[in-house]
Order: C-alpha cells, then structure tokens, then sequence
C-alpha cells in the first residue's frame, strides 16, 4: 500500500494522483540496469509476503511513540513524515474499517450463512484478510488482532528490523536485507495489495462467500492507492534511496498480477471447482447478473451466446499495455493467446487448461519488462486512444471491463494533465465525472450510455 504526499489537481475525480514520466534508452548502461532489474523482479516475485514470514509480529504499538512514527504534525528536514502511525490510526481504513467491519450485523449474517463456527471477528477465514492475523505462536507480547491491517501487515514481521532501521549507518538496502519488505517495488507491493483485495492461494473470496453477502471485490491498485491518505512522500530523496516512480507502471503491473492470478485459479484443481461447478468468482458475473431482459450479448472472441466467460477485465487492460511494452508482434501473439483461452473454457476450441499454462508462461515473461518500463507521454497517449477504441468496438459491454477502464483512463488523463498534454482540464474533468457516473452502480449499468460517454470524452482529450 504505497502512498506519497499528494497535489491537488482538477483532473483527480475526487482522488489524490502521481506520476512520474520518462522512457527507457537504448544505451548499453540501462540495458545492463534492465537485465539487473529483471533478475530482482524475479526474486521480488518469490519472496514471501508479510503473513508468511517466520519471524515476530510486535504490534503497532512499537510504531506509535512519538519519536519514532507517532508525531501528531510532520517532522521538519527528515526524510520520512514521522506521523505514519497517526496518519494510519486515524483516517485509514485499513485501520478503521477492516477490522470494525466484522462486528457489523452483515458480516455476522454472512458467517452463519456460510456455517462458520466462529462469528467473522474469530474466524480465520475472515481475519486473513481485515486484520493483520499471524499465527498465535509468532505474535508479541503487544500484538493485537484487533489493530486491523497494521503495520507489519504491509511492512513485514518488525522482529529482525524494528531496531536496525534506527541503528546509525541504517539505509532502505539494509532494511530490506533484515526483513523489512518491499512496498516500493511494483511487483512485490502489487503482490501484497492484490493478496487480499484480488486474492491469492491463502486467501480467495469465493463464490459461495459471495452468494451468502459478500461483496463483490472491486479493485485497481493505482486508483485505490491513491485514494489512501499518504504516509510518506514521493521526493528527490525517496527516489534516492529506492528507485523512480510512476503510476502507470504500477497500474500496468497491478493488471498483469491479476491476470495471472485469475489463471493460476483455473490451473488450480483445488480452487477451480465446486462440487459439480467451476469456481464461478473467475468468470464474469455480470454477464449473467442481469435481467433477462436487457439483451445486451455481442460476439466476443468467437463465443456464442449463453457461454460463461471468463472476467477478462484485466486482459482488456492488457491489451494497451502489451501493445506499448512489447514489439508488435509478440503483442498481437498475446491478444491471441487470451482468445484462445476464452474460446477454449467456453469449449469452442482447444484444451483449456494447456491454453491456460501457455497464457501464464507468456503473462510470466510480460511483468517484468512491464515492471522495468517508465512509460513516457506518448504512451500514456496512445493506451488512452486504445482504450476509447476498445470501448467504440464494443469490448466494455460487461460492466467489469468498464470499470476497469474507467479507473484506468482517470489515472492516464491525471498523468498526461500534469504533464500539460490534456488542452482543455475542465472539459475533459467533466467528460471523466460523466464515465464515473455510468459504471457507479453495476445494477443499473448500460452499455449504450457507457459507450457514449467514452465517444464523448475521446472527442475531448484526443487529438
């Protein structure tokens, strides 16, 4: 859960944004800086998130004096803010809302309805996710499940680091050698965030855990970690001390993470079925949650009617970051390889779970050329006339998909606006406030009015 100190800008939508620009030479000095990259987004990707770290979680309270990250204002001429705990404790949700959100009467009717013995503030099922919930034998003295998603949560057991990263001679490399974890890389915070608000093999919001009242999950990492309060700022120093910044980038990883964890769902034979059904949270529910009415079927990679589909939100996004990120080629190769996917889980071709593997081989191979990448102006131009396109042709008539693109196309107007690519801010804030207006309410979406107002916005921010 990255955050920085942001600006206001009039291209928010009611968010708080960054970006930073840039594009990647082809001298041989960011070749060799690109190679070393990879080979760190490789262990990155393997490296155990903070719940699975054998080490002592000791509780925010460590985190809270004053001198340490508990001031009540910022501290002058320190590199970091030194109010994170206040910052946390007061106004983020992960503290005021995951974990209050278990006593609520809703999330006591949605454990008996899926017959747990514990109510949702005991239950593991419930915790692993709205609270920070290690096993009892590697919680401090001063641990409380009750903080929510705390600190260590997202930063990793404080065991091995709480006193090193205060130490004289302590630096970011020295932290992260002692346990601390990454929140700064894309892959890995994209890892942490999703393994909770996407899901991961430890923890999945079901069908059934849907079906008895949970809500749908709804998420993309750029957008909802601008909508956090910042704990620490994005600077000359903090760039230093880690590496560059950009939102885009984080977006694009976000959505291939996704992705792949969708397919690693399929490939799983024990999460991709139950009982005599697939696991249907993998597939598009708005494809069927909606009156038998509104007849809003359209072909779609050669699938007929009254085929389930697999959620292909993320794919769609992947579509416009495969086309900047890869050669032409190997971008369309991807294209096809998405769609001989859909077409074989809806048997019309193919084995499904070999299209499956070679999907996850290629998505594999894409995330770390999209992690390594700062995508300059023209390629936030050209992802957001392919996203007008896309929608123009139809693609968006699922409301996940759309709001996928939604999200997505807010951040790239911010971007590109800071950047002072976008002529007329208001006209195009106004267009944006209209597109998040159409995907608001997923029961009373229609693609129509989705699909002109995207025409309508593309009219302003295209050139």
């Amino acid at each position: 859960m990255n955050h920085e100190e942001h600006e206001e800008h009039e291209m928010t939508h009611g968010h708080r944004r960054r970006s930073r620009g840039g594009t990647i030479g082809r001298s041989f000095g960011l070749f060799v800086s690109f190679v070393l990259f990879v080979v760190h987004a490789v262990s990155v990707g393997a490296q155990p998130l903070p719940y699975q770290v054998n080490s002592k979680h000791l509780g925010v309270v460590n985190c809270a004096n004053s001198l340490c990250h508990g001031s009540i204002s910022k501290w002058k001429d320190s590199s970091i803010l030194q109010n994170e705990y206040v910052t946390w404790s007061r106004v983020d949700k992960h503290a005021t809302k995951a974990y209050p959100v278990l006593l609520e009467d809703r999330s006591k009717k949605i454990a008996r309805n899926l017959g747990l013995r514990e109510p949702p503030h005991k239950a593991k099922l419930c915790l692993d996710c709205h609270a920070h919930n290690p096993p009892p034998a590697l919680r401090g003295e001063r641990f409380k499940v009750e903080d929510g998603v705390s600190c260590e949560a997202c930063h990793g057991p404080a065991e091995k680091w709480i006193e090193a990263h205060v130490a004289p001679g302590a630096s970011h490399a020295k932290n992260l050698a002692n346990g601390l974890y990454p929140t700064s890389e894309p892959v890995a915070q994209a890892r942490l965030c999703l393994s909770c608000h996407f899901g991961n093999r430890d923890k999945f919001v079901t069908h059934r855990m849907m079906g008895a009242g949970h809500p749908r999950m709804s998420f993309e990492l750029e957008t909802f970690a601008q909508t956090q309060p910042p704990h620490f700022v994005i600077d000359d120093d903090w760039q230093k001390r880690k590496r560059s910044w950009d939102g885009v980038r984080v977006w694009a990883v976000g959505q291939a993470l996704a992705a792949g964890e969708l397919i690693d769902v399929l490939l799983d034979p024990k999460r991709s079925r139950d009982g005599l059904f697939p696991e249907l949270v993998i597939f598009d529910c708005h494809a069927c949650h909606h009156p038998m009415s509104d007849l809003r079927w359209t072909p779609r990679h050669g699938i007929g009617p009254g085929r389930i589909r697999l959620n292909d939100a993320s794919f769609l996004m992947l579509r416009q970051i495969a086309r900047i990120t890869l050669p032409a080629a190997e971008a369309r190769e991807f294209e096809d390889r998405v769609t001989r996917l859909h077409r074989a889980v809806a048997g019309e071709g193919g084995d499904a779970i070999e299209e499956a593997k070679t999907l996850r081989t290629a998505l594999d191979g894409l995330v770390p050329h999209i992690a390594a990448r700062s995508f300059g102006a023209a390629d936030l131009a050209a992802m957001l006339g392919g996203l007008v396109a896309d929608g123009a042709s139809g693609l968006y008539r699922d409301y996940a998909g759309a709001e996928q693109a939604t999200m997505a196309i807010g951040s790239i107007l911010d971007f590109l606006a800071k950047r002072g690519a976008i002529t007329d801010v208001r006209a195009a804030n106004a267009a944006l406030d209209r597109l998040h207006r159409e995907v608001r309410d997923d029961e009373r979406f229609r693609p129509a009015q989705f699909a002109d107002a995207l025409s309508q916005l593309g009219k302003i921010v295209i050139r």
